[in-house]
Protein backbone atom coordinates (compact mmCIF):
# COMPACT_ATOMS: atom_id res chain seq x y z
CA UNK A 1 0.00 0.00 0.00
CA UNK A 2 1.23 3.03 -0.68
CA UNK A 3 1.95 5.83 1.67
CA UNK A 4 1.78 9.09 -1.35
CA UNK A 5 -0.85 11.81 0.07
CA UNK A 6 -3.16 12.70 -2.69
CA UNK A 7 -4.80 15.34 -3.52
CA UNK A 8 -8.47 16.65 -2.33
CA UNK A 9 -10.55 18.27 -4.96
CA UNK A 10 -10.97 20.64 -1.86
CA UNK A 11 -7.50 21.59 -2.32
CA UNK A 12 -8.08 22.85 -6.17
CA UNK A 13 -11.71 24.18 -6.13
CA UNK A 14 -12.66 27.75 -6.16
CA UNK A 15 -14.24 28.12 -2.74
CA UNK A 16 -16.70 30.62 -3.28
CA UNK A 17 -19.94 29.44 -5.10
CA UNK A 18 -21.95 32.33 -6.37
CA UNK A 19 -24.96 30.94 -7.37
CA UNK A 20 -28.40 32.25 -8.92
CA UNK A 21 -32.59 31.31 -8.81
CA UNK A 22 -33.77 29.15 -11.52
CA UNK A 23 -36.63 31.78 -12.16
CA UNK A 24 -33.44 34.48 -12.72
CA UNK A 25 -33.52 36.07 -16.44
CA UNK A 26 -30.79 35.30 -18.28
CA UNK A 27 -29.70 38.84 -18.12
CA UNK A 28 -29.57 38.72 -14.02
CA UNK A 29 -27.16 35.73 -14.80
CA UNK A 30 -24.27 37.64 -17.25
CA UNK A 31 -24.97 40.83 -14.33
CA UNK A 32 -24.33 38.57 -11.86
CA UNK A 33 -21.16 37.04 -14.00
CA UNK A 34 -20.20 40.09 -14.74
CA UNK A 35 -20.24 41.20 -11.15
CA UNK A 36 -18.47 38.38 -9.94
CA UNK A 37 -15.99 37.50 -12.65
CA UNK A 38 -16.72 34.35 -13.01
CA UNK A 39 -17.78 32.37 -16.09
CA UNK A 40 -20.18 29.86 -14.73
CA UNK A 41 -23.36 30.12 -11.44
CA UNK A 42 -24.61 27.51 -9.41
CA UNK A 43 -28.32 27.26 -9.96
CA UNK A 44 -29.93 26.61 -6.56
CA UNK A 45 -32.14 23.57 -6.63
CA UNK A 46 -35.83 23.68 -5.38
CA UNK A 47 -35.55 21.95 -2.34
CA UNK A 48 -33.03 18.93 -0.72
CA UNK A 49 -34.61 16.67 -3.35
CA UNK A 50 -33.31 18.30 -6.13
CA UNK A 51 -30.20 18.87 -8.37
CA UNK A 52 -28.04 21.24 -8.93
CA UNK A 53 -28.01 22.93 -12.06
CA UNK A 54 -25.34 25.39 -13.57
CA UNK A 55 -25.59 28.30 -16.42
CA UNK A 56 -22.56 29.11 -18.11
CA UNK A 57 -20.68 31.64 -20.65
CA UNK A 58 -21.43 28.81 -23.12
CA UNK A 59 -25.21 27.94 -22.18
CA UNK A 60 -25.87 32.02 -22.48
CA UNK A 61 -24.10 32.35 -25.72
CA UNK A 62 -26.15 28.76 -26.97
CA UNK A 63 -29.20 31.10 -26.01
CA UNK A 64 -28.53 34.26 -27.93
CA UNK A 65 -28.39 32.08 -30.81
CA UNK A 66 -31.49 29.98 -30.12
CA UNK A 67 -34.24 32.39 -28.78
CA UNK A 68 -34.91 35.12 -30.78
CA UNK A 69 -35.94 37.44 -27.76
CA UNK A 70 -34.10 39.46 -25.33
CA UNK A 71 -32.30 37.73 -22.30
CA UNK A 72 -34.81 39.66 -20.33
CA UNK A 73 -37.16 37.44 -21.26
CA UNK A 74 -35.62 34.12 -21.55
CA UNK A 75 -35.56 32.05 -17.28
CA UNK A 76 -32.13 30.64 -16.31
CA UNK A 77 -34.03 27.31 -15.74
CA UNK A 78 -34.65 27.38 -19.96
CA UNK A 79 -30.94 27.31 -20.80
CA UNK A 80 -28.95 26.01 -17.68
CA UNK A 81 -27.63 22.32 -17.48
CA UNK A 82 -28.68 19.95 -15.08
CA UNK A 83 -28.23 18.00 -13.70
CA UNK A 84 -24.75 18.75 -13.53
CA UNK A 85 -21.92 16.50 -11.92
CA UNK A 86 -21.15 16.88 -8.02
CA UNK A 87 -17.94 15.75 -6.21
CA UNK A 88 -17.37 15.47 -2.98
CA UNK A 89 -14.52 17.75 -1.54
CA UNK A 90 -12.68 14.99 -0.03
CA UNK A 91 -12.49 13.21 -3.27
CA UNK A 92 -8.87 12.60 -5.27
CA UNK A 93 -8.64 14.66 -7.93
CA UNK A 94 -7.86 11.99 -9.98
CA UNK A 95 -11.05 10.21 -9.60
CA UNK A 96 -12.75 13.87 -10.03
CA UNK A 97 -10.80 14.04 -13.09
CA UNK A 98 -11.84 10.91 -14.54
CA UNK A 99 -15.29 11.78 -14.02
CA UNK A 100 -15.40 15.20 -15.97
CA UNK A 101 -13.37 12.90 -18.91
CA UNK A 102 -15.90 10.40 -19.09
CA UNK A 103 -19.14 12.53 -18.87
CA UNK A 104 -17.47 15.56 -20.83
CA UNK A 105 -18.40 18.65 -18.58
CA UNK A 106 -15.50 21.17 -17.90
CA UNK A 107 -16.55 21.93 -14.16
CA UNK A 108 -17.92 20.04 -10.89
CA UNK A 109 -19.92 21.29 -8.32
CA UNK A 110 -18.17 20.16 -4.85
CA UNK A 111 -20.13 19.41 -2.12
CA UNK A 112 -19.88 18.61 1.33
CA UNK A 113 -21.01 15.81 3.44
CA UNK A 114 -24.72 17.41 3.39
CA UNK A 115 -24.69 18.11 -0.30
CA UNK A 116 -24.63 22.01 0.36
CA UNK A 117 -22.26 22.99 -2.36
CA UNK A 118 -18.67 24.50 -1.05
CA UNK A 119 -16.99 25.04 -4.58
CA UNK A 120 -16.86 24.71 -7.89
CA UNK A 121 -13.55 22.46 -9.65
CA UNK A 122 -12.58 22.75 -13.57
CA UNK A 123 -10.40 20.53 -15.33
CA UNK A 124 -8.18 23.11 -15.49
CA UNK A 125 -8.21 23.68 -11.58
CA UNK A 126 -7.50 19.71 -11.22
CA UNK A 127 -4.72 19.19 -13.61
CA UNK A 128 -2.92 22.71 -12.74
CA UNK A 129 -3.34 22.11 -9.02
CA UNK A 130 -1.53 18.73 -9.43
Amino acid sequence: MSDRAFTKVSEVMTATVQSIARTATVAEAVAAMKEHQVSSLAVERRGPDDEFGVITVSDIAQAIVKYDKPLERVNVYEVMSKPVLTVPADMNIKYAIRLLVKFGPSRAVVVDQERAPVGIVTLRDMVLGT
